[in-house]
């Protein structure tokens, strides 16, 4: 019953959450009904009651049936399912004695969801609804118990199974109510978490495409400068041909064409953007690690695999690698020896696991890792971190950071796996 639809735009969910609602009234008039049938002998139309039951379970299966459709339920709608429900109630307290039901606050129930979900000009004509319903079932309905004039037995017995019924009445209502109520709270705190992480979302995007426009801009700039610093070395290197100077200058034209290169690369990376591939995550951890050992030779790691049958595709992209080598990045500069590289799965989840053995997390950076310029490294710039989870959000995905019990860190990432015909749920 918790698995509304978020997704679903206008008055979808407090339509489910009143067909949840009739589902627990009609048991309860039911039983009602049948107590007073077999257990007081009240004078009923059974059949007749249970027709306006059998019509009220059909418009909750059509409700229920409609909700599954795309399209938008809205106020006007959710207001004539309570009027349809306001008028039926009536049409069941009419048949069990009007006014004198002790359960005609069920025509309570439909003014309380219009007054916690519709505006105030369908609460006020579900309230002017409620009152002409009650008001005509004061003089228009069908006995229960003949009144035998002259006997007070029968007044009497009369007044208690009334006082008896309405405290029943009370107990339901109080608890059909309250649990209402706080569905419909959940309801809203789902719809306010949602706007946070969105409103969060928004403003990773921004700080984000800052970064790429900086990036863009200074890439641009050092173009510039390195092919001045290319011209001149080349000029250096002829006229020293010889000699410790000839070292050092062919070993300034080899970083300074590690540089352009890289350049390059992120200029190949910008226009591969966005796009995958699915791949098995095992194969993309070896890829991943065969180019980061040629990056960091001097890191020292173990892998630990589960020993299970074909593992699960990834949405394998040069930006979720990139991500993950922020990682491992990590984790050398922290300590390069003995590096523990775990990963395990499930039917819907993939978890990485880096643990490092270096002096761990100051706590009073922990809670704000992950955001732009917020570093534990001295020399770090604090924006690998924050670029990795957002690479992972846009997958679905999350990192985090944890003090290991052993010591140092545990770097925890979290991939859902694709729905494939290859990755069966």
């Amino acid at each position: 019953m918790s698995n509304t639809s978020p997704s679903r735009p206008g008055y979808h969910a407090h339509l489910l959450q009143l067909t949840y609602i009739r589902v627990v009234t009609l048991f309860g008039i039911a039983v009602a009904v049948l107590f007073a049938v077999y257990m007081l002998n009240l004078q009923i139309n059974v059949w007749l009651i249970a027709g306006t039951l059998g019509i009220v379970a059909l418009v909750n299966l059509f409700t229920y049936a409609r909700l599954h459709s795309h399209w938008p339920v809205t106020e006007t709608e959710l207001f004539s399912q309570l009027t349809a429900d306001a008028v039926l109630y009536g049409a069941l307290i009419y048949q069990t004695g009007g006014a004198t039901n002790p359960f005609i606050f069920l025509l309570l129930i439909p003014l309380l969801i219009a007054a916690a979900t519709l505006s105030w000009r369908f609460t006020f004509l579900t309230a002017l609804l409620v009152v002409l319903l009650y008001s005509s079932l004061m003089h228009y309905y069908l006995p229960v118990m003949p009144l035998a004039s002259g006997h007070r037995h029968s007044l009497v017995a009369l007044f208690d199974l009334h006082i008896t019924g309405m405290w029943f009445n009370f107990l339901f209502t109080v608890l059909l109510i309250s649990w209402f109520i706080v569905r419909l709270q959940q309801t809203m705190r789902q719809q306010e978490r949602r706007l946070v992480q969105e409103r969060e979302r928004r403003l990773q995007d921004q700080q984000l495409l800052s970064l790429a426009t900086l990036a863009a801009g200074t890439a641009h700039e050092l173009g510039t400068p390195l092919s001045t610093m290319s011209v001149v070395l080349h000029d250096m290197a002829l006229d020293h041909p010889d000699g410790e100077l000839a070292e050092d200058i062919a070993l300034l034209q080899q970083q300074v064409t590690a540089c352009s290169e890289r350049l390059q690369a992120m200029a190949q990376s910008a226009q591969q953007a966005g796009r995958s591939e699915l791949t098995p995550v095992t194969k993309m951890l070896d890829e991943l690690l065969d180019q980061w050992q040629l990056m960091r030779p001097e890191a020292g790691y173990r892998v630990q695999l589960p020993d299970t049958q074909s593992p699960p595709l990834v949405n394998s992209s040069t930006q979720l690698v990139q991500a993950l080598t922020n990682l491992l990045n990590n984790a050398a500069d922290a300590c390069p020896q003995d590096i523990g590289i775990t990963l395990s799965w499930d039917t819907e989840q993939i978890w990485l696991r880096i643990h490092d053995r270096g002096p761990g997390l100051p706590l009073a950076t922990a809670a704000d890792l992950g955001k732009p310029f917020v570093t534990t490294k001295g020399k770090g710039l604090g924006i690998g971190l924050f670029l990795t989870a957002t690479t992972l959000a846009q997958q679905d995905g999350e990192v985090r950071l944890y003090n290991h019990p052993q010591g140092g860190t545990l770097t925890e990432v979290r991939l859902p796996i694709p729905a494939t015909e290859e990755n069966p749920r």
